[in-house]
């Protein structure tokens, strides 16, 4: 009787620590696990901070867009420059013209992909070169030029 009532003991010892070890186990699962709701927080707060990142990175690049046309524009105005002492006053019609002469290694287009344009003799300075700027339309007030109206800038800073 001794070893029945034993055998008896140590089997349901078994099985009891089995109940107890599965029961521990799904607790844990529970515990450890991220709800569908936690998840879809974290996906937002993610989402939230690269929309941000994002705009502020675009706005970076449409003002890194207006700094190169305002250079390019200078640049070619110089080009132009050397290009009428070179050929006694005579003005390049196109950036075509200039890089035919030698002056300029390269025809490029505005960051936008229009063609700038030059006025010789300008209505400014001896050289006028403008861009289209942003919306690609000439005359409008978004045009980046190699001068600069003092009107303008004042109007600029109220």
């Amino acid at each position: 009787m001794k070893t029945l009532f034993s055998l008896q003991q140590r089997l349901l010892t078994r099985q009891l620590s089995r109940r107890l070890a599965l029961g521990d186990a799904a607790r844990l699962s529970r515990q450890r696990g991220m709800t569908l709701i936690e998840i879809m927080v974290v996906v937002a707060i993610i989402s939230l901070v690269l929309g941000g990142v994002g705009l502020m990175a675009f706005n970076s690049f449409k003002q890194a867009q207006t700094d190169t046309a305002k250079k390019d524009v200078v640049q070619i105005q110089q080009a132009v420059e050397l290009y009428m002492t070179q050929k006694r006053g005579k003005c390049p019609k196109t950036l075509q013209d200039l890089k035919a002469s030698g002056v300029a290694a390269k025809v490029t287009k505005d960051p936008w992909g229009t063609d700038y344009e030059i006025k010789c003799p300008g209505e400014k300075t001896s050289v006028d070169v403008v861009s289209a700027g942003p919306d690609t339309e000439l005359g409008t007030e978004d045009d980046v030029n190699n001068y600069t109206d003092e009107a303008d800038e004042a109007e600029d800073s109220k």
